[in-house]
């Protein structure tokens, strides 16, 4: 054998580790084994929010936030004046749906039902109906989108890729807290590529690789709500919502009196 074979063959095989490497590297299995950093939730900003909202999706769309809340008999919509944290043009849901998340893509609003596996859309500059869709899940939780899809979540570990012409799903991915699955995902909000969620009864947010499924980070927001504003109506930490107009993140809670603008720090 020369010289020149005996290279060839370890470059081949120099290549072959390499290409082995990068494919593990996008194995979710490999992914969501890797830990979770830990961030704490500090207010830089709190706003006045309405108190009777069972906070269900929150969004900003241009600038302007938007609200979706729960509960038969009650659910709503709202666009929030956010400095007095009042409504300035809303609708209400008939007493059999109950309304979960929501978000805007192309200037259609999509709002999700619980159980009652319809999903309705709007334009979102009118607030007109303009379809509705059948939810192919059980139950429907939290909405966002990446620009492209909708992003769907049911109360489990997964959370759903959804055509936003169809409502059909395109794929889904399974997540994983530092190697195990985390159930219980709800409000969702896609921030500079990852995917936010809120536990549900939890006081923590998990930072999610829409790719993998693995959550890159977690970030602690127990004190977020001081003592003194709970009340035995006071519910769960719920509520993301990301305005790319001056890079910040708001959060807020169910029958929450408070609406915060907040930063993670280490």
């Amino acid at each position: 054998m020369t010289v020149k074979s005996i290279n060839t063959l370890s470059l081949i095989r120099i290549l072959a580790v390499v290409l082995a490497i990068g494919i593990n590297c996008q194995n979710p299995t490999f992914a969501q084994s890797v830990k979770a950093q830990r961030y704490v939730c500090r207010v830089v900003e709190s706003f006045p929010h309405d108190v009777n909202s069972y906070t269900q999706g929150l969004f900003f769309h241009n600038g302007q936030l938007y609200e979706s809340a729960g509960q038969y008999g009650k659910s709503s919509f709202r666009k929030v004046d956010i400095k007095k944290g009042t409504a300035l043009q809303s609708f209400s849901f008939p007493d059999k749906y109950f309304a979960e998340g929501s978000v805007v893509l192309d200037n259609n609003l999509y709002i999700l039902t619980w159980m009652e596996r319809v999903v309705f859309v709007y334009d979102i500059n009118t607030l007109k109906p303009v379809k509705q869709f059948f939810n192919p899940f059980a139950e429907g939780w939290g909405l966002t989108t990446d620009g492209k899809q909708l992003i769907m979540s049911d109360g489990s570990s997964n959370l759903y890729f959804m055509d936003p012409q169809t409502f059909a799903e395109k794929g889904r991915i399974k997540v994983k807290l530092n190697g195990k699955e985390l159930n219980q995902l709800n409000e969702l909000e896609y921030i500079k590529g990852e995917i936010w969620a809120n536990v549900y009864q939890e006081d923590y947010i998990v930072i999610i690789n829409p790719k993998t499924g693995a959550v890159r980070a977690m970030a602690d927001c127990k004190n977020l709500l001081p003592g003194s504003m709970r009340t035995t109506k006071t519910d769960v930490l719920n509520g993301i919502a990301y305005n790319p107009q001056n890079d910040q993140i708001y959060v807020t809670g169910k029958y929450w009196p408070k609406l915060f603008r907040i930063s993670l720090t280490k």
